[in-house]
């Protein structure tokens, strides 16, 4: 495991529980919890194989196993992972840190970072977590990224590390249902796509 992620950093103690309880209550009243995982469900053919990146306690990969495609989540909070494990049997979850990414097995259709994912990984990190889940996708594989345009890292940095680790941006909107980009939007949904000349997990992209 690298350097600790602000999610460790940045909360008090017990932060991670009170997620896991908090999510849990909200399933209980009957929110609405797969935003996400309808969006991903579009974008994907039947049966993908698709990474929860940052998965948390696992509701976004549960509601995409719930509509039949194979999930993998990993998150660095093993608490959260335990959470999934125990809420959502079916994917697989695993503890390790995305900027070390490196799985096994056929490359993904698809991988999703919701729930501000991206501002919590550790400092400076940003640009080698892209690299890394990208690497995971197979040529052609879509990447959907969500967080808080307030929250400490600037649309130009993101786009600037997107763009250099060789993922092409097809769509930004303003929230997980598709309402339009604006540059007043206090959140952004991007999606991005890896192209033919790859991306490389150690390097720059392309070849």
């Amino acid at each position: 495991m690298g350097e600790p992620t602000r999610w460790a950093t940045d909360t008090g103690a017990g932060h991670s529980r009170w997620y896991v309880d908090r999510f849990r209550r909200m399933a209980a009243e009957g929110a609405d919890l797969a935003g996400e995982a309808r969006l991903l469900d579009a974008l994907v053919p039947p049966g993908a194989r698709i990474l929860d990146a940052g998965c948390g306690q696992g509701r976004v990969g549960a509601a995409l196993a719930e509509r039949g495609h194979t999930v993998v989540g990993v998150d660095a909070d093993p608490v959260l992972i335990e959470a999934a494990r125990t809420d959502h049997p079916g994917p697989t979850w695993l503890v390790a840190d995305l900027a070390e990414l490196d799985l096994p097995g056929a490359p993904f259709d698809a991988a999703v970072l919701a729930g501000n994912v991206m501002t919590f990984v550790a400092p400076d990190t940003e640009r080698q977590v892209l690299r890394q889940v990208a690497a995971q996708l197979r040529t052609d594989g879509v990447l959907v990224i969500g967080f808080g345009t307030d929250r400490g890292y600037p649309l130009a940095d993101f786009d600037a590390d997107t763009a250099a680790v060789g993922l092409h941006r097809e769509h930004r909107f303003a929230t997980w249902d598709l309402r339009p980009w604006r540059a007043d939007a206090d959140f952004a949904v991007t999606v991005l796509r890896r192209p033919a000349d790859g991306v490389h997990p150690t390097g720059a992209a392309g070849s």
